[in-house]
C-alpha cells in the first residue's frame, strides 16, 4: 500500500537554517515591490545608531526618532534589539523592512541553537546577517535600504566585537566604535574625539549617549535627549553576562546631566 504524502513532506530535510526550511516549503520571504510602488510609499526611516567597545564588552545605543522625509513619524521607536543571549543588532534605514529582518534574524539564531544544541559563533552570526542584508538587495534598487549594526560578546576569546555592513551585504569588523544612519558621520566624529581603549561601563555609556546628542545637534532626523517629553536613547550592554538593556531611568539621568538639567 502506498501512502501519498503532501508534496512538501517529500522534500529533503533542510539544514539548521530557518530560511532554508522556509524555502524548502516554498514559504521563503520576498522583498520585491511592483514597479513604481516604492516611489509611491512614504515609509518611516530609522536614523542614528552606534556601538563602541569598552573594557568588558560592547555598548550599543540608538536614538528614538523615525522620520518620513522632513516629518517626524515616531518619537519613541525602538532601534536596538537582542539578536540572542550574547549579541545585539541595531537598525537604520527603512524601518518596516529593518524590523522584519531583525525578527527573522532572531528566529534564525534560535532555530540553529535548538537544532545544533549550541550557539552559532559570533563570526557566524555576523556572516549570516550579511547574507540577510544581501538578500534584500532588490529593495535597495527601489530606494528601500536597511543598514544594521551588529555586536556581541565572543565567548571563545572573551572579548566584545562589533560589525558594520553596507547595502550589498559587505561585512566589516570595527576595532573600537561604529555608527550608522543619517547622523552616523556626526556620531563617529564625536567618538573619534573622546574614545579611549579600556573604557569603563559608565564612561562608555556616557560617550555613546553623548554621541547621539552630538549627532542630533547637526542632523535634524536624529532625536536627542527630550527632557520635556521624557524621551531618551535606548542603550544596551553585551558582555560576559550576556545581553543587558540599560534601565530607562539610568539613561535619563545621564542624559539630563548631559543637557545640564539635573532635576
Amino acid at each position: 500500500m502506498s501512502l501519498d504524502l503532501p508534496s512538501g513532506l517529500n522534500r529533503p530535510t533542510p539544514d539548521s537554517s530557518f530560511l532554508e526550511l522556509l524555502k524548502s516549503r516554498e514559504l521563503n520571504p520576498t522583498w520585491e515591490l511592483g514597479a513604481g510602488d516604492a516611489q509611491a510609499l512614504r515609509v518611516p526611516e530609522a536614523t542614528t545608531i552606534l556601538a563602541l567597545r569598552y573594557a568588558d564588552g560592547v555598548v550599543m545605543v540608538g536614538d528614538r526618532r523615525a522620520t518620513e522625509g522632513h516629518t517626524i513619524a515616531h518619537r519613541r521607536m525602538q532601534k536596538v534589539y537582542p539578536a540572542d543571549g550574547y549579541s545585539a543588532v541595531a537598525i537604520a534605514g527603512t524601518a518596516g523592512l529593518a524590523m522584519e529582518m531583525v525578527k527573522l534574524f532572531q528566529t534564525e539564531l534560535e532555530h540553529y541553537e535548538k537544532l545544533e544544541g549550541t550557539r552559532l559563533s559570533l563570526e557566524g552570526k555576523a556572516n549570516h546577517l550579511a547574507r540577510m542584508v544581501r538578500g534584500q538587495l532588490p529593495m535597495v534598487f527601489q530606494g528601500l535600504v536597511v543598514v544594521p549594526l551588529f555586536c556581541g560578546y565572543d565567548e571563545s576569546e572573551s572579548v566584545g566585537r562589533l560589525y558594520t555592513y553596507d547595502v550589498v551585504g559587505g561585512r566589516y569588523e570595527e576595532d573600537d566604535y561604529a555608527a550608522s544612519g543619517s547622523g552616523g558621520r556626526e556620531a563617529k566624529a564625536y567618538l573619534r574625539s573622546v574614545y579611549e581603549d579600556g573604557l569603563s561601563e559608565e564612561d562608555a555609556l556616557t560617550q555613546g549617549i553623548s554621541a547621539i546628542a552630538a549627532a542630533a545637534e547637526q542632523d535634524t532626523a536624529t532625536g536627542g535627549p527630550d527632557v520635556r517629553r521624557d524621551i531618551y536613547s535606548t542603550a544596551v550592554l553585551v558582555n560576559a553576562d550576556g545581553y543587558q538593556e540599560i534601565a530607562e531611568d539610568r539613561v535619563a539621568a545621564l542624559s539630563r546631566d548631559l543637557v545640564g538639567d539635573s532635576e
